[in-house]
């Protein structure tokens, strides 16, 4: 008799064999010269050693390109970070005709998987939203694993968007059009930010905006296992992420705290109304259309889009493809919707 094969999650916990440990979702054709360039570049091992080394991360345009020719204006401050911690810095950015009224706001976190990445690689994300909608954005800076395991990152975030509702006025937005916003590690932030304003009684939050959001510590769905050493988000690099996060006793434990890992919740009724985005080609795929239908079967609000073909931050690698300008369609449609219908 043949012996069944042995999937290894089931053995020795989640692995990187380096390769796909089930046959991928195609990757859509737009996106293979990008994919097919970045393959044939030399790559470090994603491990603890190698990470101060891989800190330095795709270059994406600083603030100062950004703004080149924007009608936006930006500002650095710094805000007071959770108790007992450090100060946060956050950019802010909002249109360059002072408003007669209060304006949305959105507050980003960046992505990197929580071990690396700078809130500068999203300035261009948060800008075009400012400028394309008329809202206030605010990108923050947050600590990272493993120097500073959760839940630093998470507090972190959950602070900034606190002290962004409570210095309103201040900042000239209407708290009650507060969405929080962020792709991958960002988008999990934001995922994470939603329960704790849930759980803890505030701040109000109109809207969450997750795109591909990094959101399982498992690592055990179908999606995990295809994108093992292929796509722009491999799976060595998010086990890395999660045990510098966590640590290795609860890194892939389904005991983890929900806070850090939001499909770990157990009750996902009582949302702000969600957006969730991934592609079709990528490890983050089924867990984030698991944790869509879990709002829904809580009786929330959430609106799904996988994109066919698209790889993990499909629109930062390819900004100008197709599947960018649809993705891009749809989020400017769902922030219409949800800043409107909060309308003061």
């Amino acid at each position: 008799m043949t012996a069944s094969p042995v999937n290894p999650i089931d053995t020795v916990g989640p692995v990187a064999t380096g390769s796909p440990q089930l046959a991928p979702a195609p990757f859509a054709a737009e996106l293979l010269p990008m994919l097919e360039a970045a393959a044939r570049m030399p790559q470090l091992p994603m491990t603890e050693e190698s990470l101060p080394l891989m800190r330095g991360g795709p270059s994406f345009a600083d603030s100062s390109a950004v703004l080149a020719g924007r009608a936006v204006v930006a500002e650095e401050r710094t805000i007071p970070g959770p108790a007992g911690a450090p100060d946060l810095e956050v950019t802010i950015f909002r249109p360059a005709a002072a408003a007669d009224r209060a304006l949305p706001v959105l507050v980003n976190f960046h992505g990197g998987g929580m071990i690396m990445g700078h809130r500068s690689w999203e300035h261009g994300r948060v800008v075009d939203l400012v400028e394309r909608h008329g809202v206030v954005g605010v990108n923050v800076e947050y600590r990272l694993a493993p120097e500073h395991p959760f839940p630093a990152g998470v507090e972190d975030n959950y602070a900034a968007t606190c002290w962004v509702s409570a210095h309103a006025a201040e900042l000239g937005v209407d708290p009650e059009r507060l969405v929080v916003m962020g792709g991958s590690a960002g988008g999990g932030f934001a995922a994470a930010v939603s329960l704790m304003a849930r759980d803890r009684g505030g701040p109000a939050i109109a809207g969450q905006l997750l795109l591909c959001p990094m959101i399982d510590n498992t690592n055990s769905t179908a999606s995990s296992l295809q994108y093992d050493g292929i796509g722009t988000w491999r799976r060595d690099a998010n086990l890395l992420a999660w045990r510098c996060v966590l640590g290795p006793e609860l890194a892939y434990s389904p005991d983890a705290p929900a806070y850090a890992a939001p499909s770990r919740a157990t009750d996902l009724a009582g949302l702000p109304h969600a957006f969730i985005e991934a592609g079709s080609a990528e490890m983050f795929r089924d867990e984030n259309v698991d944790y869509a239908s879990r709002i829904w079967a809580a009786g929330g609000e959430a609106e799904l889009h996988i994109w066919s073909g698209g790889c993990h931050g499909f629109d930062l690698y390819a900004p100008d493809g197709e599947l960018a300008r649809a993705a891009l369609a749809s989020r400017d449609s769902w922030l219409i919707r949800i800043l409107g219908r909060n309308r003061s």
